[in-house]
């Protein structure tokens, strides 16, 4: 029990590192799974990996309250935030392509969910990282405000590959 505790530690510092960075903390957690073998059902594995990332997120969300709530106070009164309310709708734009892709998850997750599929995708990403830093082009985008409708669909569109196991949701779209 003491050992599985530990594991479950080691779990969460691995999610809490690779969360913040664009490299697929999911992909990490499975790889570690090869690694520490936990003596857990699949689905238990599945929910806590739900679970931790769960926490990471709340932690964002606790982190950044004051940005995303779209209510504030002005002089004693409730006042809404147009430019919070703009950042949720292109929220749920960006969402948009995910959804068109979404039946495909379980048979993505039966067929891709291993380590070697995971290894092969952080290997890939890695050297495409490498290929598209040395370019140092200008960002395009500085402030949230400047982000479009246009390119949150897009955002949403390189969102989909994180279907594929050891692909990184904020890789893919940075």
């Amino acid at each position: 029990m003491f050992l599985e505790i530990i594991k479950a530690i080691l779990m969460g510092i691995v999610e809490g590192i690779t969360e913040w960075l664009p490299i697929s903390s999911t992909g990490h957690m499975i790889l570690l799974e090869q690694v520490v073998k936990f003596n857990a059902s699949e689905e238990f594995m599945s929910m806590f990996r739900v679970v931790i990332q769960l926490g990471a997120i709340l932690a964002v969300v606790v982190l950044f309250w004051g940005k995303l709530w779209p209510f504030g106070l002005r002089h004693g009164r409730v006042i809404s935030k147009p430019s919070v309310w703009q950042l949720w709708f292109k929220v749920v734009a960006a969402t948009l392509p995910v959804l068109v892709i979404s039946p495909l998850d379980d048979w993505m997750e039966a067929h891709f969910y291993n380590y070697i599929t995971v290894a092969a995708m952080l290997i890939l990403y890695g050297v495409l990282f490498l290929v598209v830093e040395s370019r140092r082009t200008a960002p395009h985008v500085t402030h949230l405000e400047q982000i479009t409708y246009r390119d949150a669909l897009i955002i949403g569109v390189w969102q989909m590959l994180a279907i594929i196991p050891g692909t990184s949701r904020s890789g893919a779209t940075i």
